[in-house]
């Protein structure tokens, strides 16, 4: 099925302001576009892009002050399978985990973790390891927030989604990993 992807972000600002964006399909999706994938600026700024170590692509750019609105329109096409569904999926303990997965367990601004990890031992402490933890947690998360785009906070943390019920999909997101 082809989709219809896009989106206008504005935003304003006091001066002057560097920005690195996360707009752009994941490269290993670029074989899906049905048509050309184009971020445009208003007012035009300069900008040049690279990929993080995530294998993300990244836009830089210098915004001047005052109001910027950045926005893409474009086609993708998607086969409409489902998920991987992997019921047997493990939990490996963290002792077994390899030293390059290890940063990926801490904390950070959006995932503060050292709030929700008392309720997520509460919440899930009981469940089985591994696929159905997993799945009870994304469950959760789904049914805990609303999502609303008009209520987007660039500061709003796991635990601050959790308390006010609210979020846009980072949101989502930041709370299932943080619990």
């Amino acid at each position: 099925m082809r989709i219809r992807c896009g989106f206008t972000v504005a935003l304003d600002t006091f001066g002057s302001t560097p920005m690195t964006l996360l707009l752009n399909v994941r490269p290993k999706r670029h074989s899906d576009l049905r048509s050309r994938e184009v971020i445009t600026f208003d007012p035009p700024v300069v900008f040049q892009q690279f990929r993080d170590p995530f294998g993300n692509v990244a836009t830089r750019i210098l915004v001047p002050g005052g109001q910027i609105a950045m926005s893409a329109d474009f086609e993708v096409e998607d086969y409409g399978r489902p998920d991987d569904y992997a019921p047997d999926a493990r939990q490996i303990p963290v002792q077994d985990l390899p030293d390059e997965a290890l940063p990926f367990l801490l904390g950070s601004r959006y995932c503060d973790t050292d709030k929700l990890s008392q309720t997520a031992w509460n919440l899930f402490g009981s469940t089985p390891e591994g696929w159905g933890r997993v799945q009870a947690i994304v469950g959760y998360a789904h049914d805990r927030l609303r999502f609303d785009y008009m209520q987007a906070d660039a500061i709003r943390s796991a635990f601050d989604g959790h308390n006010q019920q609210v979020g846009v999909c980072s949101d989502f997101a930041h709370l299932a990993i943080t619990l």
